[in-house]
């Protein structure tokens, strides 16, 4: 394949056969559910688009997807609550054969990755992502993987327990969340679930994104975050009813020797998961501590009795470590398909 550049996509339809073969002898279970032509046809379009940037393309071509992908290797765990909480919601299957999630945002496996490390069993994690270079990176960590656009799913109908879209909802593009939606209700089994996750409109995540991300990202990061009512339409118009939208804690967690180390963990996971270049540029010594402290700064979140969640650094004396903990809360919108 070829380089990069200017953040553009570059997929050929040769590399979605190669991947599908290479699917076919690594997951058996998931080659199954692919529709071939669906996989043809979208390989046809992204090969012929000329507008198409890959803000998660490696760091060397403009993207962010090298820094994204040492933040995880860093630290696997940062976000792992959030997602053991959420593949705790997909339904087990009545033949007790594993469970296909189809993760359509994500990158190179980190939910597979946190799945394998937590040792869920009766999950069997297909990796999707718009990136060719994170689909790329998947492989390589044995993770199976396949380029998918969100809203133009792979599957064949009433083929999956379980779409997970999670950690990048909001980098869909409104016109589009629509789509995603009704694409989910048509590849997933009866009684099958859609977790659709992201943060709502004025949350800490969303400031975090607009005064932090936005202008200190390589890539800058300009995207709309969900309101409930958004997500109550998408359901109901899609044929999910009755749906729900709830809200789940998805915290950061660093863990280190020594209170400071937990909290700079937490920084240089945040700079790189964000690849947030400029403040490395403005803050050359002390950049993971100015992140923590913008981080202290904006993530306060409200409890129900009205107090404020703010940063928090514990020391756990049965792992004799410090645990550097961000909160966050995340609108969740669950859709079942009628059995």
């Amino acid at each position: 394949m070829t380089e990069l550049t200017e953040r553009q996509v570059s997929f050929t339809e040769a590399d979605m056969a190669d991947h599908l073969s290479r699917l076919g002898r690594a997951a058996p279970d998931l080659h199954a559910c692919v529709d071939p032509e669906r996989a043809r046809a979208s390989a046809r379009l992204l090969a012929g688009a000329t507008d198409v940037r890959d803000d998660f393309g490696d760091d060397g071509a403009g993207g962010r997807g090298s820094s994204y992908i040492r933040a995880q290797a860093r630290n696997l765990t940062a976000r792992a609550r959030g997602i053991h909480h959420l593949l705790s919601l997909v339904p087990a299957r009545a033949d007790r054969r594993p469970s296909v999630v189809v993760d359509v945002l994500g990158g190179d496996g980190l939910v597979r990755k946190v799945a394998d490390a937590r040792r869920l069993t009766g999950l069997s994690v297909l990796t999707c992502d718009a990136s060719p270079y994170m689909v790329r990176a998947a492989w390589a960590a044995d993770c199976p993987a396949l380029v998918q656009r969100a809203d133009r799913l792979l599957m064949r109908g009433d083929s999956v327990e379980a779409v997970l879209v999670a950690y990048g909802s909001h980098h869909i593009a409104a016109e589009d969340r629509a789509e995603l939606v009704h694409e989910a209700y048509r590849v997933l089994r009866p009684g099958g679930v859609l977790l659709l996750h992201d943060f709502l409109v004025g949350s800490p995540m969303d400031t975090w994104f607009r005064d932090v991300v936005d202008p200190y990202s390589r890539t800058g990061h300009a995207f709309d975050h969900f309101t409930r009512e958004e997500l109550w339409g998408y359901l109901t118009k899609a044929g999910f009813a009755p749906g729900e939208v709830t809200e789940m804690a998805d915290p950061y967690v660093a863990t280190a020797a020594t209170a400071r180390e937990a909290e700079l963990e937490l920084g240089r996971y945040l700079l790189d998961m964000y690849g947030l270049a400029g403040i490395e540029r403005g803050h050359p010594t002390d950049a993971a501590r100015h992140t923590v402290e913008l981080a202290r700064t904006v993530f306060r979140d409200k409890r129900a009795d009205g107090s404020l969640e703010t940063l928090s650094v514990e020391y756990d004396p049965s792992a004799r470590s410090w645990t550097c903990t961000v909160p966050r809360t995340a609108v969740l919108a669950i859709g079942q398909k009628a059995r």
